[in-house]
């Protein structure tokens, strides 16, 4: 193919294209294809100075934002990614927060036109592959934000039917499982559980991407976000439990206008 191949990963805020994008993008970009991160919110409801929480006197949600798009920016550089654009809504905050009913907050803005913003990206860039959340924002999460980016990436893609691929993040209920049993291993306390229902069934994942050579570009983009580190326990995570949850992504493939295999091992299989 003399085009040069693109991937696009949609986000809702900054910090959250590391964890389950960060590996691929790293290497894809190091395989020479182009790598575009749109993020949709500016990271608002995110920590402040010193661990304010939002809500609490002395949070500031302009200067919380200035410093995240900072922070993702330093992310972006770690990760190697060629472009990152910007949808600057406003973010939602977590479920049933009031500032789910912020006017201009990502989840209240009508669905064509947030869909639009990205279809012009989309145009812009012609992404071969773009990969977002499924329609619980990821795993069961529930985020009011990461259902909107869901919701615009899936109208975007469908609108421009431009993506060849489409590509739901994918959480596997075993990798899960087995993350807990070494940091438990390693005599890490955690203080929660996941529920049965966490994550993705494995039956649902599709495709598994070995990213090891790229864990410590994942950490070193993890720790660029050091403002939200409180919120970040995979930090607080023993050495081999992180190298075990960071060395491979999983997604579930919703979409192919190419034949591509039942299990595959890249995002681009059937394109080159």
């Amino acid at each position: 193919m003399d085009r040069q191949l693109t991937l696009m990963a949609v986000h809702a805020h900054p910090d959250d294209e590391v964890l389950s994008t960060g590996g691929v993008l790293a290497r894809y970009t190091g395989e020479g294809i182009r790598t575009v991160l749109v993020t949709c919110t500016n990271g608002e409801q995110g920590d402040g100075p010193g661990g304010v929480k939002p809500g609490d006197p002395g949070h500031d949600d302009e200067a919380v934002a200035e410093r995240r798009l900072a922070e993702l920016r330093e992310s972006v550089a770690h990760l190697g990614i060629d472009h990152l654009e910007l949808l600057g809504y406003r973010d939602s905050g977590m479920q049933g927060w009031e500032t789910n009913t912020h006017p201009r907050a990502f989840a209240n803005i009508p669905l064509d036109v947030a869909a639009g913003k990205l279809a012009e990206l989309m145009e812009r860039y012609r992404p071969d592959v773009v990969v977002t959340y499924d329609e619980t924002g990821g795993g069961g999460y529930g985020h009011p934000d990461h259902v909107q980016a869901h919701r615009v990436a899936v109208a975007a893609a469908q609108s421009t039917g431009i993506p060849a691929k489409f590509y739901y993040t994918a959480i596997p209920r075993s990798a899960i499982k087995k993350m807990f049993e070494t940091m438990q291993a390693n005599g890490v306390e955690v203080d929660f559980e996941p529920s049965d229902d966490f994550g993705t069934p494995d039956e649902q994942v599709t495709t598994i991407v070995d990213v090891s050579p790229f864990v410590e570009h994942k950490l070193k983009a993890l720790r660029a976000h050091e403002s939200q580190g409180e919120n970040i326990f995979l930090l607080r995570m023993p050495e081999e439990a992180q190298h075990q949850a960071f060395s491979h992504e999983a997604f579930t493939r919703v979409h192919s206008q190419v034949p591509a295999p039942g299990h595959e091992d890249d995002l681009f299989a059937g394109l080159r």
